[in-house]
């Protein structure tokens, strides 16, 4: 009897096209070895231009979902992606307060093509109850503007911003400056406040990438559901996005997705 691999629950919006959301979430969490489940907040009409539609679903659906898989299954890491609204926030805050497993928190705000994600009236309710729940909290450089005032411009902007959104609660922050003019490098920061790790990767000049923040964040929810540390969940999670940008490919006539199969097709 094959022995069951560790579980990890995604909540978040669907992507049509297959390169974010839910659907960039499980392949990743199926190319690292977990099983995937999923939460299904909002559903997208989506290709690689952009988003053309996007439809919440209501509160009662998101909590059903979570508390048949939670009650019955059990889950040893949760990941948070796109939750649209504010009442979405606070069912997934609430829920997430009375499960006892590492949480990661993607705080979407926008997609890859620049569409909102994220209602400007949820901002409060992610910043005051979504991240006081979060084990890591993994936004981008317009995330972190967006919910703490911080534009980071250089490099050393990055602890700046880091100490912004911890001073939201959550035990560790990976501030994310793959958009940064860093050169020949893409450099994140990691830290809860004391310990610090600067990760630096190979910078692919490769514009098919979306689906990144997502499958970073999975990754991580995979490494924490496995028992790693966080530096060493993150630290995995970074090497195995950065293969997936490398291997990034076209898919209609925008921007394509990273490939989550990277390390089957190498």
């Amino acid at each position: 009897m094959t022995s069951r691999p560790p579980l990890v629950l995604t909540v978040a919006g669907s992507d049509s096209g297959g390169g974010a959301g839910i659907q960039a979430d499980l392949k990743t969490m199926l190319a690292l070895g977990v099983h995937g489940m999923s939460v299904l907040t909002a559903v997208t009409a989506q290709n690689s231009r952009g988003v053309q539609g996007v439809w919440e679903l209501p509160v009662e659906a998101v909590r059903a979902q979570y508390r048949a898989v939670v009650d019955d299954i059990g889950v040893q890491a949760v990941k948070t992606g796109m939750l649209a609204t504010a009442a979405l926030v606070e069912t997934v805050a609430e829920l997430l307060a009375d499960t006892a497993a590492p949480v990661v928190v993607d705080p979407v705000g926008v997609s890859k093509h620049g569409d909102p994600l994220l209602a400007e009236s949820a901002l409060d309710s992610v910043r005051k109850r979504l991240l006081p729940r979060a084990t890591v909290a993994t936004p981008n450089l317009d995330e972190v503007a967006q919910l703490t005032g911080v534009h980071v411009v250089h490099e050393s902007d990055m602890r700046t911003a880091a100490e912004a959104v911890l001073s939201y609660g959550p035990r560790w922050v990976l501030i994310k400056g793959g958009h940064l003019p860093t050169g020949q490098e893409a450099v994140d920061l990691l830290t809860d406040g004391s310990e610090e790790h600067w990760l630096r990767a190979p910078r692919h000049d490769n514009r098919h990438t979306h689906g990144t923040g997502c499958t970073l964040a999975s990754a991580t929810a995979a490494g924490l559901a496995e028992g790693l540390g966080v530096p060493e969940a993150v630290r995995r999670a970074k090497e195995y996005v950065t293969g997936a940008i490398g291997a990034g490919f076209a898919l209609g006539s925008g921007i394509g997705p990273v490939d989550h199969g990277w390390r089957f097709r190498t």
